[in-house]
């Protein structure tokens, strides 16, 4: 199946996890460490939504940065996919931001990916498979829908291997964000 048959099928975990694994994978842009988003992920075990608003204030609070007028494409987007998150866990405003995170991960990691040229507005084909990718690009495909086949198979059980694979994918991205730092400085 598709990502965005992934999505579509998603439920409200499924959905939220999909969300947050996208914005956890992209923490580095935002200077967050790896237990940043630890709250909004312990709401996912409960029942879809509860809490979900409280953790995203306190993460909101940890990751509230500067103005995003002068920041690059790539932390901009991932600014946008933190204030896009709905302030409820469940409901159709969660499939929209979870769809709307996909693309923005996708897209900051085509504009990270040293092995392509990023063309502005440029997206990313989600409908096919990997193939034909850049690597770092072709790997967070890999990781969206991995996540979201986790929960779907899985439900609550897949929220520990989603979050590793999330996990494994914000390394990857720290590596390239620490990387180009010291290649402009």
């Amino acid at each position: 199946m598709s990502l965005v048959e992934l999505i579509a099928r998603a439920d409200a975990r499924g959905l939220a996890a999909s969300g947050l694994a996208c914005l956890d994978r992209c923490v580095p842009l935002l200077d967050g460490d790896d237990e940043t988003l630890r709250p909004l992920w312990a709401t996912l075990a409960d029942e879809p939504g509860r809490d979900w608003a409280r953790g995203l204030v306190q993460v909101r609070d940890k990751l509230a940065g500067p103005d995003a007028t002068g920041e690059d494409e790539a932390v901009v987007l991932a600014r946008r996919m933190l204030a896009a998150a709905p302030a409820e866990g469940s409901g159709p405003a969660l499939r929209t931001w979870a769809d709307a995170c996909s693309v923005a991960s996708l897209r900051i990691h085509r504009l990270l990916d040293p092995a392509t040229d990023a063309t502005p507005g440029a997206d990313v084909p989600r409908e096919g498979g990997a193939e034909g990718l850049p690597p770092l690009v072709a790997a967070e495909l890999r990781r969206q829908v991995g996540v979201l086949e986790l929960l779907a198979a899985h439900g609550t059980a897949g929220l520990r291997p989603a979050l590793e694979v999330s996990t494994e994918g914000r390394r990857v991205l720290r590596a390239v964000v620490s990387r180009r730092a010291r290649g402009r400085g």
